[in-house]
């Protein structure tokens, strides 16, 4: 029971790197964005690539965050630069990325137990090696998402941070500031996609594989872990935006292990996690046609 609560934790911390890449793209600048069912497996397949070469398992992180920066970038130049509407602009990036995924880790690639990761490398086992993998993937995740959650708390209180707030609500504003409301998207759309590339990467080291297919239904597990989290503690002011879908993320990877201990075929996963996404739509009042602001 401690190993599944444990376990359901670590998952929890991870997978809200990609709330907040879709907490950045649908609450704040209103862009439905599908960028991140492609970005998301894209982090990890130059992951596995890079670890079966040998590379530092630290640089990893880097170059993960480098490609998915990339990703959103080219979505954001085709929505901005080619005016392309942003759901189309999602679609073809997400659609090219797929085949890209094929060709930088193949259908499927399996890193070596022997070959170090995040959470067993140094420092790490000098600090936590005399605890086992299971707890010190849970410690490491932890420290990951504290110190992005960290950093975006600290950015939205920039001016750069606060005009990204502001083209989700008042893109006049943004105008009349003598700021591109059209930059100001590209760079939302490359912060948020980088993070969930950083996801994958993680899930990469974590799981030690990569699928092309594991980016499926990654936009729905962020948009209904953003919808539960704001919807949580909307009338809670004191409770940060990045707080909330931490909290969501962890609390909609519960629900999908229960489901799952409860005797759910773990093939019906995507099901679950569809419906699952149902459910906190009719249950939070909202039905689609209207995006979280934050």
């Amino acid at each position: 029971m401690l190993d599944s609560i444990i376990s359901t934790l670590t998952q929890g911390f991870i997978y809200a790197l990609i709330s907040f890449g879709v907490y950045i793209t649908y609450s704040i600048l209103d862009f439905p964005d599908l960028t991140t069912d492609g970005s998301f497996p894209l982090g990890a397949a130059v992951t596995a690539v890079l670890l079966t070469n040998g590379c530092n398992p630290y640089l990893t992180l880097l170059v993960a965050i480098a490609v998915g920066a990339l990703a959103g970038l080219i979505t954001g130049l085709i929505h901005v630069k080619l005016h392309v509407r942003d759901l189309l602009a999602g679609i073809i990036t997400m659609t090219a990325l797929f085949s890209i995924n094929l060709q930088i880790g193949g259908s499927n690639l399996v890193v070596e137990r022997a070959t170090a990761t995040i959470f067993n490398a140094e420092p790490i086992m000098t600090l936590f090696g005399g605890m086992s993998l299971l707890y010190r993937k849970l410690i490491v995740s932890f420290i990951l998402i504290v110190v992005v959650k960290i950093i975006l708390d600290l950015y939205f209180k920039t001016k750069s941070g606060l005009l990204l707030r502001a083209v989700g609500d008042n893109q006049t504003l943004v105008t009349a500031l003598a700021k591109d409301k059209g930059n100001m998207k590209i760079l939302g759309l490359v912060i948020a996609n980088a993070l969930v590339a950083l996801a994958g990467c993680i899930v990469c080291h974590e799981q030690r594989s990569f699928s092309a297919t594991m980016g499926t239904g990654q936009v729905v597990f962020g948009l209904a872990t953003v919808i539960i989290g704001i919807t949580l503690f909307r009338r809670m002011s004191f409770v940060k935006g990045t707080t909330a879908v931490v909290i969501g993320s962890i609390l909609y990877k519960a629900c999908i292990t229960v489901a799952l201990a409860a005797g759910l075929p773990a093939n019906l996963l995507k099901l679950i996690t569809a419906l699952l996404f149902l459910l906190v739509l009719v249950l939070s009042g909202r039905k689609g046609e209207e995006i979280i602001h934050a």
